[in-house]
């Protein structure tokens, strides 16, 4: 296309620095700047990245001067400039923004911190991209309930799901920020049935019956799901393997390759070179499917710092209106990022491989 979708990134923490990164690396967007309000090594590195850095304020923008890094102006200088932002700010504060991005006519899309209501409309691409087509507002779910819609959309869209249930060991914090909090030697529940998972996932599929529990443990890499569907039938593992081999941005693991636990996985990111050590797909652990002939059980692993950045791209791509296939738009996001269906393509089984034909590994 001859013109690109302007693109702003407010706030450049963990979600925000890799949005950033990956708006980059589409043809059809433009990495106008990002915004942020902390002076500390983030943002040098945004700077040091060649990204124009903007101030959220007036007083801001003083301290990051005064702090040597060069900024370009601020927050609403940046919003004049562009057509959609995607605000990565930290969970909360991110819903104040709302009436900036408003009266400076900018598309806006928010994270699974924020509320339904505050959009009006919760996205994960392969579920329901259709829907943000020239929407004015969006909000990519959380991590969780992304990885929770991919992998029950498999399923769903098979007619298979009777009821859903999933049990969740959230990481206890994120591994920049482990120094100030996280859990030792225990385990936290939340005490809230259903989790907020479940219900976000049927502000998508409201005609999925799912019930979510969740708790924390004392690690910071990654959340590890336990999912026990009843099925409309019996439902054979060959036939499991085939429906989520089918489905975008989910790629098996095997413990009989030693990937036995959750650090195995990041190891795994890191040994194939991955950004950041970034996992952008669900990884399920092929060899823990099971089924009992009423139920099928499912194993999978979340990257909470990567899940969500390929659904931000599709929605900057649906919402400013320039691709409106969400497969197209989707396969245009993986092959820029390198996502593919199989992490070891020369030695994977084929139903996993027979997906991956057209899909670029890194």
């Amino acid at each position: 296309m001859d013109q690109k979708v302007r693109v702003a990134v407010n706030g450049y923490g963990v979600i925000g620095k890799r949005v950033a990164d990956a708006v980059t690396l589409q043809d059809d967007m433009e990495l106008v700047g990002i915004a942020d309000m902390a002076s500390d090594y983030r943002i040098r590195i945004a700077a040091e990245r060649g990204h124009r850095v903007f101030a959220s304020d007036d007083a801001a923008r003083t301290e990051m001067e005064a702090a040597g890094i060069p900024t370009v102006g601020t927050l609403d200088d940046l919003l004049g400039a562009v057509d959609v932002v995607a605000d990565c700010a930290p969970k909360k504060l991110a819903a104040a923004n709302k009436a900036r991005y408003e009266a400076a006519g900018v598309k806006g899309i928010w994270q699974g911190g924020e509320s339904h209501e505050l959009t009006g409309l919760s996205f994960c691409a392969q579920v329901n991209y259709a829907d943000a087509i020239n929407r004015d507002w969006a909000r990519v779910v959380s991590c969780n309930t992304t990885a929770l819609s991919r992998t029950m959309h498999a399923l769903h869209r098979q007619g298979w799901v009777h009821r859903v249930r999933a049990v969740l060991l959230r990481r206890a914090t994120d591994p920049w920020e482990s120094h100030i909090n996280g859990t030792i030697n225990t385990v936290v529940p939340e005490m809230k049935v259903p989790s907020h998972q479940g219900p976000d996932v049927q502000t998508m599929l409201p005609d999925l019956d799912i019930t979510t529990m969740a708790g924390s443990g004392p690690f910071n890499l990654s959340h590890v799901h336990f999912a026990m569907v009843e099925t409309t039938r019996p439902v054979s593992i060959e036939e499991l393997k085939a429906a989520l081999a089918d489905e975008p941005r989910i790629a098996f693991v095997r413990a009989a390759d030693g990937v036995v636990a959750a650090n195995s996985v990041v190891e795994l990111m890191r040994d194939m070179g991955r950004p950041r050590g970034d996992m952008w797909e669900v990884a399920v652990w092929e060899d823990s499917l099971s089924t009992d002939g009423r139920e099928v059980y499912l194993t999978l692993q979340v990257d909470n710092e990567a899940i969500v950045v390929p659904e931000t791209i599709d929605c900057i791509r649906a919402m400013s209106g320039i691709e409106a296939d969400a497969a197209t738009s989707i396969a245009k996001t993986d092959k820029s990022l390198g996502i593919t269906k199989t992490f070891l393509p020369a030695t994977t089984n084929p139903i996993a491989q027979a997906s991956d034909s057209d899909v670029s590994t890194p």
